[in-house]
């Protein structure tokens, strides 16, 4: 079913103030650099910076084969889906789902 979690996204209210810690932080700049997303490569690991972010921490995306099949046995095993599957670039899809104490859980698709 996955892959284990390549990206981990962190709520931002500030993103150049975010990106100038997480650059120092990480030892490197970032790879995307949009008003929408910053994010970085480190190792196998993206970590990204979402100005529009809705989790009160950082949201792992698990990195699946193929994401409607994830999503559905997610949903068959009492998760709710909190954004359907999305695709935010480059062929890259998306989505989240909460479990029954409200985690959220993401799922990423590469093209």
């Amino acid at each position: 079913m996955n892959r284990g979690f390549e990206l981990l996204v962190f709520p931002v209210k500030d993103l150049g103030r975010a990106k100038a810690l997480y650059s120092k932080l990480l030892g490197t700049e970032p790879y995307a650099d949009a008003p929408y997303y910053v994010g970085f490569r480190v190792g196998d690991q993206e970590i990204g910076l979402d100005p529009h972010g809705k989790t009160s921490g950082p949201l792992p995306y698990w990195s699946v084969s193929d994401i409607q099949e994830s999503l559905q046995s997610l949903l068959d095993a009492g998760a709710q889906t909190q954004q359907a599957i999305k695709d935010v670039g480059g062929g890259r899809l998306i989505a989240t789902v909460k479990d029954a104490d409200g985690n959220v859980i993401g799922l990423m698709q590469k093209a």
